[in-house]
């Protein structure tokens, strides 16, 4: 792997960084392919949307953006993965916020994983996870640094030998996976959750929902309980690297057989468009 600090190659941020602190901060991750950003100017408007509601000081988003073209260039593997992280910066002791005007941008690369390409083909198993999210409208669809729930829900994927989770918040409703965001299909009519109180409204779910309000199909977010997926034709997930995944299974819980999806309508639909 690879870092860049404020611009220059680098491997240490000061102890005393907020990101360290308090996790104050957001990030994005970019998928690269053949030297190039993919949703380049989507994820510098998330980063810009996302630091003007922590109130952090803006950096120069041209010279960002600059910066990530140049970094594409030097890559040799065909696909790679950048994660670019805003924290407010450098000082202080307690949780205030006063002076702090140059924040800390951390840019990384590495190299991209093969298991999308094999869950596109079989399918991803879930599991239906134990640990909810908190509902806080203040944070809500934002790709804050704060990840400890993901940190425990992954944790439990990996017990569980799955490949993602559904996630519920503390009122049970269906909010998104571990790392990704989740659609399921009856018929022609597509839902999604609404992130109102929690979860993130990742890139591609924007994408895809899009791409939907445009399709044969009719487009919901809602606010639902689990037990909706009981009854379902198919489920997919999303994020920017995957981009899409068709859900073969979801063990919903251990006294009864996982929920079985053969159906895969939705996914071709959706997977060479996500993938341009």
């Amino acid at each position: 792997m690879s870092y860049w600090v404020n611009g220059q190659l680098c491997q240490q941020i000061s102890v005393t960084d907020r990101a360290v602190s308090f996790g104050d901060g957001c990030f994005t991750t970019i998928h690269g392919v053949n030297q190039q950003a993919k949703m380049l100017d989507e994820h510098i408007a998330r980063l810009k949307h996302d630091s003007q509601r922590l109130r952090i000081a803006q950096p120069d988003w041209e010279s960002l953006a600059e910066h990530l073209k140049q970094i594409c260039t030097e890559q040799t593997q065909d696909e790679f993965v950048i994660k670019v992280i805003l924290s407010r910066g450098v000082g202080g002791r307690g949780y205030s916020a006063k002076g702090f005007t140059s924040p800390t941008v951390i840019v990384s690369v590495s190299p991209f994983t093969n298991n999308y390409v094999q869950l596109q083909c079989k399918g991803a198993r879930l599991v239906l996870s134990q640990i909810p999210l908190a509902r806080n409208p203040l944070l809500a669809g934002m790709k804050h640094l704060n990840r400890l729930e993901q940190v425990l829900i992954r944790q439990e994927v990996d017990e569980l030998g799955a490949d993602e989770a559904i996630v519920l918040d503390t009122d049970g409703i269906i909010i998104e996976c571990g790392s990704a965001n989740v659609f399921w299909r009856v018929g022609q009519t597509v839902y999604t959750p609404i992130l109102s109180h929690s979860g993130v409204n990742g890139l591609m779910r924007q994408k895809i929902i899009s791409l939907l309000e445009d399709s044969q199909y009719h487009l919901q977010q809602v606010e639902r309980f689990a037990n909706v997926l009981n009854h379902c034709d198919e489920v997919i997930i999303c994020n920017t690297l995957m981009p899409v995944l068709p859900v073969q299974s979801i063990q919903m819980n251990k006294q009864c057989p996982p929920l079985q999806f053969a159906s895969r309508e939705l996914f071709e639909y959706l997977f060479l468009r996500c993938k341009i």
